[in-house]
C-alpha cells in the first residue's frame, strides 16, 4: 500500500508529512519515499496555539479549527502525494492534539481537532483518524504511540531506547521481553515560549540562547520537584502540565530574575536530566533519538553528556529519518488499522488488552478491507 502520515505535534508548527509504501505480514516492510514539512495557512498556527490550554475559547472556535485544520491536512495530503509523485492508497491522519486529560494517573479522554472528512473528499482516498481514542477506552493512555513502531523497528537482543524530542519528550524501552512508553516531561514547549518571548522566533535556533546562559541550580532543582518526574510509567502529558503560566510561577518562585539565556540553559538541563534518569534506569545499550530537539545541537549535546556513557545516536543512524519519525509511525499505524492488526503493543501505554485502533472514513469508491493480518513480528524500514 501506498500510505500518507500525517499530523502536527504538541509545537502546533506545521505538519509533518511522510509517503510510505507499507507491506503488512508477519515480517512488514515499510519505506520512506517522501517526507517533509508543510506550513500551515496563513494565521492557523496562532489560532490553534490560542486554543491550547490554560486558555478558554467557544464551541463556535473549536468546530471552525477543527474544519480549517482538517482542509489544511487535506491540502498536505494531495502535496506530499505529488511530491513523492505516486498515488495513494491510504491517508492516516493523527490529528492536531489540543487536550489531554489525565487524573490521577488514568487518561480521561483527549482531542484532536482535523474533520478526516476533508481528507477524504480532497484525496478520495480512505482515512484513518482518531487513533488515541480507542487505547484510551480500553484502559491505556492513547500516548505515546510510537511505542509499536518502536518495538518492531529497534528489537533485539539487548534493551535500547527510543527517544522523541518534540514538544513533549516521550521514550520507549524495548527489552527482549518487555516494551514500555511513556513521556519524560518537556522538551521542547518551554523552549520554545522562552526563544518566542526573548527573540521573536518561535524555537531556539541552533540552540544560540541556551548556549549563551548558566543553569540555574536553584531553579532546576525547584521544577525537578514537580511530582511527574517520580510517577511511575505508564504516564503521559502534554501542555495541560507544562504550560507558560507554569513556568511563569516556578521562575517567579525560585528564580525571579533569571536572565532569558540563563532560563534556557536551565530547561535544557532540566530535559537533560529527566530523560536521562529515564533512560538509566533501564541499563539500554544505546538512545536512539528523533524529533526537533535532536536538530538544537546545545539540547542534543546535554542529553548525550547525561546519559554518558550510553551512547545517543540518531535514528537515520539506524534507518529511519530523525524529522520524519511520528509521521512514517503514522502511516504505520494506520496501515495496521487496515489490515485488522493491534496497534499498540500490551502493556506498552498502559492497556493490557490489544486493539485495532482508530476509526475509518471511506472514500470515493466502496470500502473493501483485506483480510486480517495475524500478527506482525517484525519491521524493516528502508529510508
Amino acid at each position: 500500500m501506498i500510505v500518507v502520515g500525517l499530523l502536527s505535534g504538541t509545537s502546533a508548527d506545521g505538519l509533518d508529512v511522510a509517503v510510505c509504501a507499507v507491506e503488512v505480514g508477519p515480517h512488514a516492510r515499510l519505506e520512506v519515499l517522501w517526507h517533509g514539512d508543510v506550513a500551515w495557512p496563513d494565521g492557523l498556527q496562532d489560532r490553534v496555539l490560542a486554543l491550547l490550554p490554560p486558555a478558554t475559547t467557544s464551541v463556535e472556535e473549536v468546530a471552525a479549527l477543527d474544519h480549517a485544520v482538517g482542509r489544511a491536512a487535506a491540502a498536505a495530503a494531495g502535496h506530499a502525494l505529488d511530491a513523492a509523485g505516486v498515488r495513494g492508497d491510504l491517508v492516516v491522519w493523527l490529528g492536531q492534539t489540543v487536550f489531554h486529560g489525565i487524573h490521577d494517573g488514568h487518561a480521561t479522554g483527549g482531542l484532536q481537532l482535523g474533520q478526516p472528512a476533508w481528507i477524504s473528499e480532497a484525496t478520495g482516498l480512505p482515512v484513518v483518524s482518531d487513533l488515541r481514542s480507542t487505547d484510551i477506552a480500553a484502559g491505556g493512555h492513547g500516548a505515546p504511540l510510537a511505542s509499536t513502531l518502536d518495538a518492531l523497528w529497534l528489537a533485539g537482543q539487548e534493551t535500547r531506547v527510543a527517544l522523541n524530542l518534540g514538544g513533549i519528550a516521550n521514550v520507549t524501552i524495548v527489552s527482549p521481553d518487555r516494551v514500555t512508553a511513556f513521556d519524560t516531561g518537556p522538551a521542547n514547549c518551554w523552549l520554545d515560549v522562552v526563544a518566542q518571548r526573548a527573540t521573536g522566533v518561535a524555537y531556539d535556533v541552533d540552540g544560540a540562547l541556551a548556549a549563551r546562559g548558566t543553569v540555574h541550580d536553584g531553579l532546576l532543582q525547584h521544577l525537578l520537584a514537580d511530582p511527574y518526574y517520580a510517577a511511575p510509567p505508564p504516564k503521559s502529558t502534554g501542555r495541560e502540565l507544562f504550560t507558560a503560566p507554569a513556568l511563569d510561577a516556578a521562575v517567579a518562585s525560585a528564580a525571579p530574575a533569571v536572565s532569558s539565556e540563563d532560563l534556557a540553559a536551565t530547561l535544557v538541563a532540566l530535559t537533560a536530566h529527566t530523560v536521562a534518569d529515564a533512560c538509566r534506569a533501564h541499563h539500554a545499550a544505546e538512545v536512539v533519538g528523533s524529533g526537533g530537539g535532536m536538530a538544537n545541537p546545545v539540547l542534543r549535546a546535554a542529553i548525550a553528556a547525561e546519559l554518558d556513557p550510553v551512547p545517543l545516536v540518531s535514528a537515520d543512524d539506524r534507518g529511519l529519518p530523525s524529522d520524519a519519525k511520528e509521521a512514517v509511525l503514522t502511516a504505520l499505524l494506520g496501515a495496521l488499522t487496515w489490515h485488522g492488526v493491534p496497534g499498540v503493543v500490551p502493556g506498552a501505554t498502559g492497556s493490557h488488552t490489544p486493539r485495532v485502533l482508530g476509526r475509518i472514513s471511506s472514500g470515493h469508491a466502496p470500502l473493501r478491507l483485506p483480510e486480517p493480518v495475524p500478527a506482525v513480528r517484525a519491521l524493516e524500514v528502508v529510508a
